[in-house]
């Protein structure tokens, strides 16, 4: 059979990894005239992206670790996202119940001093104690605990924060390419040669002036098999597993829990009809591409809630888990919670550039990316500023168009969109404006009422919005629709994903994906 003729392309930078480093990496050089590529084996964020806390913090617990520069650096980020995107990034308020077993509470006031002001905050309010017997987040706990402190942080749709990332490249002129392995890559003169294939089995050689290498768990092994392993760091894989349970409380606060092995698990309000659990930091020496819950995990998270809250958990209860292989810079540190959530970027001195993305969190992908273009800009002659700090991510323009937000009131926004779009059933619309922000008129397609949002392919996921995500957001599979682009997996029976599967194949002709 004869081969298809391989595509050559050419970039001033190509990206391996669509995770939210690669896509922010990609959205800033793009944004700063460069001819940028990423390739992403499988879907945006199908891996560690998405199975975060779906937190953007500062990281209260890293101050324990002397972490003082970190935690400043993720406050200052935490301010300028929830301005850029405010429709996927929202303020919430974390409960602290006290357990003078734990730690005292002079060291959790220190700390919470530190964090209200290492960093100016602009829309959260500060931090407080407060009585539990008097305060609504008291309810749910034990009578045991009678007093908790009160701080603010940021809750984030974490696979919608990267496609939104990899949206704004795309439309300022990257070329994303997801489903697509890079081979391989050598050095060619001045610049890369480098071979990718996609999942039809087309071949790509792509000529890049200088290559990033943000492929998360699989970091060391890209850096090993194109640069002979001529780098000084390295990764410790930390897997961090979360349980989704009915709704354990009614009311808008999240909770911090101190355990007995002085790790900390969140309680968060999810998806409206339920409470998310975790995480667990466990060393991993397995195959990221398939990390699982265990039972002692889900043990151990059900055992953690149950010491603060009056209803109990067991894994009976449980109605969906998710897990992800952090990939951390290798500290040396003994306890895996201990290591560092800091990244560090190492680019070559010899040779064509190649950056290697060591570490990082989601809170800080916005800085990471800055940094990587002011190392990679001298290299690569860019003269262009930063420029993404002031810039609203796709649909976070809730005020004026292209503009930052100057408060955060996104319930203004919601109830200007319902007043625009009387038809669409409150919940769904509030769903939209979450999800699309601005774009969510776009999304619709010009629909004035329910029957042109076409056949209800899931509970909630009208043909409408799943041929936008095909269309503008690289949804290839159910999986990628029910569970990155929405989390209307939630609510789906298998039936549902074996429509929706069905209807894909059917629209894009291709053989059908797998199921979830």
């Amino acid at each position: 059979m004869t081969q298809p003729p391989i595509q050559k392309r050419t970039c001033d930078l190509l990206i391996v990894g669509g995770g939210i480093n690669g896509v922010g990496i990609a959205r800033d050089a793009v944004g700063r005239g460069l001819e940028v590529i990423l390739c992403e084996q499988h879907d945006l964020a199908q891996h560690t992206s998405s199975a975060s806390t779906k937190l953007i913090h500062g990281g209260l617990r890293y101050l324990e670790y002397y972490e003082f520069a970190l935690v400043r650096k993720a406050l200052l980020e935490r301010e300028v996202l929830l301005r850029a995107a405010p429709h996927i990034i929202s303020p919430l308020r974390f409960v602290m119940p006290h357990d003078a077993s734990q730690r005292p509470a002079w060291m959790i006031r220190a700390g919470l001093f530190l964090y209200d002001y290492l960093a100016k905050r602009r829309f959260l309010p500060g931090s407080a104690s407060i009585a539990l017997k008097r305060h609504v987040a008291g309810a749910p706990l034990k009578d045991d605990y009678q007093r908790a402190f009160v701080y603010s942080d940021g809750w984030v749709d974490d696979a919608r924060l990267v496609v939104l990332n990899a949206l704004d490249a795309s439309e300022l002129g990257a070329r994303i390419m997801t489903r697509t392995k890079c081979l391989s890559a050598q050095a060619s003169g001045a610049g890369w040669r480098a071979q990718l294939q996609d999942e039809q089995g087309a071949r790509y050689e792509i000529s890049a002036r200088a290559i990033v290498n943000a492929a998360g768990p699989w970091t060391a092994h890209f850096a090993d098999a194109i640069n002979g392993g001529q780098h000084r760091y390295g990764l410790r894989l930390i897997k961090g597993s979360h349980i989704v349970v009915p709704r354990l409380f009614d009311h808008p606060f999240a909770y911090i829990f101190q355990n007995p092995d002085k790790r900390i698990i969140f309680a968060i309000p999810y998806q409206n009809d339920f409470t998310l659990i975790g995480t667990t930091d466990l060393e991993y020496k397995g195959n990221p591409d398939h990390v699982t819950i265990d039972a002692d995990e889900i043990a151990y998270l059900c055992a953690m809630a149950n010491r603060y809250f009056t209803r109990q958990i067991t894994a009976q209860d449980v109605v969906w888990t998710y897990s992800g292989v952090r990939p951390l810079l290798d500290d040396s540190a003994k306890n895996a919670s201990a290591v560092t959530r800091d990244y560090h970027l190492e680019c070559n001195h010899k040779g064509p550039p190649l950056l290697n993305v060591w570490g990082g969190k989601i809170t800080t992908y916005r800085k990471l990316a800055e940094e990587a273009m002011a190392i990679l800009a001298e290299r690569l002659d860019v003269r262009a500023l930063s420029w993404t700090a002031t810039v609203p991510l796709p649909g976070g323009d809730l005020e004026y168009a292209g503009k930052l937000v100057e408060r955060y009131d996104f319930d203004a926004f919601l109830q200007r969109f319902c007043a625009a779009l009387p038809w669409l059933p409150q919940p769904l619309a509030a769903r939209y404006a979450h999800c699309y922000g601005t774009r969510a008129g776009r999304m619709l397609g010009g629909a004035t009422q329910m029957s042109d949002l076409g056949e209800e392919l899931a509970p909630g996921l009208f043909a409408v919005e799943a041929c936008y995500l095909v269309d503008v957001e690289w949804a290839r599979s159910a999986e990628d629709i029910l569970w990155r682009r929405t989390k209307l997996g939630l609510r789906c029976q298998p039936q549902h994903v074996a429509r929706l599967t069905e209807w894909l194949a059917a629209r894009n002709g291709l053989q059908p994906q797998p199921t979830v």
